[in-house]
């Protein structure tokens, strides 16, 4: 929907937009799936935008979503993906240094959380791995050398 395209060019979270608009973030998220809003909730946004409730309601009405660029697609993705590793990060981080402190006060004999900490910083590491890229000999090139190696043609 055209709000969250909104939202998005002007950097702002859902937070920011709610606190703007003086909406329910809750509510902001129903609008950018594509929920109907009501005439107040869309005068709201408006404001906040700096735009025609018009805009906003012709929209709405269409019941379509706001077209995306295939850009602006992968950078969404690529933000869901950082998003991802990061609630996967400060899990591993907190849990793994309240281990530690309880093997630092528990059993002093054998380390424990070393192995916790390894097994799940391998799943971590994994992750970004795949959401940073830092490797791409298997990328979309290689990708595309082997299907018009597979297809037969020449590059």
């Amino acid at each position: 929907m055209i709000v969250r395209k909104l939202r998005l060019q002007r950097a702002w979270s859902q937070e920011h937009l709610a606190e703007l608009s003086g909406l329910n973030v809750r509510t902001i998220q129903r609008i950018e799936r594509g929920h109907n809003a009501g005439l107040e909730s869309l005068k709201a946004l408006a404001a906040a935008f700096d735009v025609d409730v018009e805009t906003l309601r012709t929209e709405a009405t269409m019941n379509e979503p706001a077209s995306i660029t295939e850009e602006e697609e992968e950078a969404l993705a690529y933000v869901r993906d950082l998003k991802g590793f990061y609630a996967h990060l400060i899990p591993y981080v907190t849990v793994i240094s309240a281990f530690l402190i309880a093997n630092l006060f528990g059993y002093l004999d054998f380390r424990w959380t070393f192995w916790t900490a390894f097994g799940w910083g391998i799943g971590v590491l994994m992750h970004a791995l795949s959401v940073f890229e830092p490797f791409t000999f298997l990328g979309p090139e290689w990708e595309k050398r082997q299907v018009e190696k597979r297809l037969g043609r020449k590059l």
